[in-house]
């Protein structure tokens, strides 16, 4: 007990008188006390002022880093698909040119509204109503209603809505009605509406009006 009374007298007296003295002529333990105090001070000061920002930065590019590596993993699976993606892009334009062949262009309008026509002609119908009416414009292509109204048989209405099913051109019957008159004659109202594809004009102008909406939106 006494040497510890001792020990804490020895230690009392290093820190005795050590004002007005320079650090480097202190005893040996208030010196090592005081460059442990400037040793914790210097961190402190570093890090609240250089490597907080530092790993701030740090975890902010770890966070850039998964994200590239998430979509460097998406590339390299695009590549191994590539070929079959380039298939299915070929299948995809095939199928698009094979409808736009079932379209008429806007020259050909006449020709189609014609073959309508002719299909009830054909049958033996008699046309009390063929009205084309106006063009509606779409994105890509245009649509054209015709009103139409044909008396005639049973089986000649069907033969006909058969023949209008058939033709090359994209042709369909719409708002369908079909009312018995005298003697089994059949009379049927329809709304036919056939497409044809935009030429280049149009399209660009569809594709204007879109952009100006879309800057109206902003």
């Amino acid at each position: 007990m006494a040497d510890l009374k001792n020990l804490g007298g020895r230690l009392a007296a290093q820190f005795r008188g050590l004002n007005g003295r320079h650090p480097g002529q202190w005893p040996l333990i208030p010196r090592m006390l005081c460059g442990v105090g400037v040793l914790v001070a210097t961190v402190g000061l570093g890090w609240f002022s250089y490597w907080d920002s530092q790993l701030g930065e740090l975890n902010l590019g770890g966070q850039e880093e998964a994200k590239l590596k998430e979509a460097y993993k998406g590339k390299v699976q695009q590549a191994i698909n590539l070929d079959g993606l380039r298939k299915q892009k070929a299948q995809v334009a095939e199928y698009v040119a094979t409808l736009e062949k079932q379209l008429p262009s806007k020259a050909e309008m006449d020709a189609l509204l014609s073959d309508i026509n002719q299909a009830g002609l054909g049958r033996g119908l008699q046309f009390e109503l063929f009205k084309p009416g106006q063009v509606v414009v779409k994105d890509y292509y245009a649509e054209l209603p015709i009103e139409i109204k044909v008396t005639g048989s049973y089986h000649d209405v069907g033969a006909f809505t058969s023949d209008i099913a058939n033709l090359p051109r994209i042709v369909t019957l719409n708002n369908m009605g079909l009312v018995t008159v005298k003697d089994g004659v059949l009379v049927l109202d329809a709304v036919a509406k056939t497409f044809r594809y935009l030429d280049k004009e149009e399209v660009s102008a569809q594709r204007k009006i879109a952009g100006n909406k879309k800057g109206d939106k902003k």
